[in-house]
């Protein structure tokens, strides 16, 4: 085990000193090591929650044979920084967050690694540091946010700006929206910049069916968590890696089905990072290309009237990737997180609300939802 750098033999017997420090028994020293990176924090609303997260991804590490180590990740909310001089520091955060995590999991062995993120640039920020690192790993995120009263989010507010000064809506009646448009945790309800992020990173294989689509209030998001820990584990024993995942092919995936969700243009930021960790190109010249062959088959928030708790319900992200498929338009044989690959993961999985998700013969258009 990569852990015994530091648990292991006479002269690792100071090191042991420290880990009984913690309060390690020598039962759980002599078990794999799981680093859980934990972005949890009062100050984003996507990431309120990842404490419980963070509690449920470890009790599943438990419960496969592992000792998990938590550890921490900043995060900044792109919400709260923007319109002000905070909005220089978001970007710069994904690769200080990115290198805080190679120097955790470098100074400290672990021999796999759980990433519990939620929010716009923590998602990428800690693909990049999976790829680096090339440890066993999985990203277990938080899960949106659901939508507000009335169908609103945080767009309608920004909307809700222009409409007061239009002299459409009070001032007052904008503070009611104000209240009630972001109705708990979780990243915002539309598919903006975080939940792009994380339903990508189930096309790319990294994530659990529904790892981008199920609610942060759900239990589902819980047993989800437990679920992943334990899936860890078994990556682990198999000595299955992010860059056996995340190949040229799985980029080419997400690239497509970047098109047919219609996700955030910040996508076109991030996953070119993600593949330059792993050596692959990522040319985002050939996004138009992708984009020409690519049917649009959904138009969430801010795009249309439907939000990722509506995805979700209609089959989330795999249900997505079957309709493409039937246009030849995915790589199937791309390896998963689940031991399994692409084409197995979604061959059951059924569209359950066609007006959510287009039907590939019927889509919003039949170019992609981004253009470069």
């Amino acid at each position: 085990m990569r852990s015994q750098k530091m648990t292991f033999g006479l002269e690792k017997a100071p090191h042991r000193s420290l880990l009984y420090a913690l309060g390690l028994t020598r039962e759980e020293m002599k078990r794999p090591l799981i680093g859980v990176v934990n972005a949890a924090n009062e100050v984003v609303p996507g990431h309120l929650h990842l404490g419980k997260i963070a509690e449920a991804v470890k009790a599943g590490i438990r419960m496969a044979g592992g000792t998990p180590m938590e550890f921490p990740a900043i995060a900044v909310c792109d919400g709260l920084a923007m319109n002000h001089e905070g909005m220089r520091f978001s970007l710069t955060s994904r690769e200080v967050i990115t290198d805080s995590i190679e120097i955790m999991a470098t100074a400290h062995p672990f021999d796999a690694l759980v990433f519990t993120p939620n929010c716009d640039k923590i998602v990428p920020g800690m693909l990049m540091a999976m790829m680096r690192l090339n440890l066993p790993s999985i990203i277990m995120s938080g899960g949106p946010m659901l939508a507000g009263r009335n169908n609103t989010d945080l767009i309608s507010v920004f909307e809700g700006v222009g409409a007061v000064r239009n002299g459409t809506m009070t001032e007052e009646e904008l503070e009611d929206l104000t209240e009630n448009a972001c109705p708990g945790c979780g990243s915002c309800s539309g598919m903006y910049t975080a939940n792009s992020m994380n339903c990508l990173t189930e096309v790319l294989g990294m994530g659990l069916k529904g790892n981008g689509t199920i609610p942060a209030v759900y239990s589902e998001r819980i047993k989800l968590a437990k679920h992943a820990g334990m899936k860890v584990m078994e990556m682990y024993e198999k000595n299955i890696r992010p860059r056996d995942i995340m190949t040229k092919e799985a980029f080419m995936n997400a690239l497509t089905m970047d098109m047919a969700l219609g996700c955030s243009t910040n996508s076109m930021l991030h996953l070119p990072a993600i593949a330059h960790e792993a050596g692959v190109e990522l040319n985002v010249d050939i996004a138009n290309e992708i984009s020409a062959r690519t049917p649009n088959l959904c138009h969430l928030a801010p795009a249309g009237p439907t939000y990722i708790e509506d995805l979700n319900e209609a089959g989330g992200i795999y249900a997505v990737m079957k309709e493409i498929s039937k246009k030849g338009l995915l790589n199937l044989d791309c390896m998963t997180v689940t031991g399994r690959t692409v084409g197995e993961n979604i061959k059951d999985c059924v569209n359950r609300n066609p007006e959510v998700i287009r039907p590939v013969e019927n889509p919003y258009s039949q170019t992609g939802g981004i253009a470069i």
